[in-house]
């Protein structure tokens, strides 16, 4: 698991990840990726499971329960491994941005 959030508290942290949710939900979705599987992941399933866990991060008030942090876990490996696949500069942004979310969301801040 990534080591962003250690240092940065709580609040900043919801701050972040509420900043980031809603530039997420105003950008769209890569076009060429729909229905597209990369290193043997799905990225359109991908995008929908990080983004209802960190849904359900927001509405608990920064907090997932464990089974859900490991899954937002797995899903970050996901993610590294398709990251280096992608080669068009707006796939990128967007599965990126996605990841920092996802890592957000996972830890807990001091």
């Amino acid at each position: 698991m990534a080591t962003m959030v250690r240092g940065i508290g709580k609040n900043k942290q919801e701050q972040a990840v509420a900043r980031l949710w809603k530039e997420h939900m105003r950008a769209d979705f890569p076009a060429r990726l729909r229905g597209e599987e990369l290193a043997g992941v799905d990225v359109v399933l991908l995008d929908t499971y990080i983004a209802g866990y960190v849904s359900t991060w927001l509405g608990n008030r920064g907090s997932l329960d464990e089974g859900r942090r490991q899954i937002l876990c797995d899903c970050i490996a996901d993610l590294d491994r398709v990251l280096p696949l992608l080669t068009e500069a707006q796939e990128v942004r967007y599965y990126e941005q996605l990841r920092e979310l996802a890592v957000l969301a996972s830890e807990d801040a001091p």
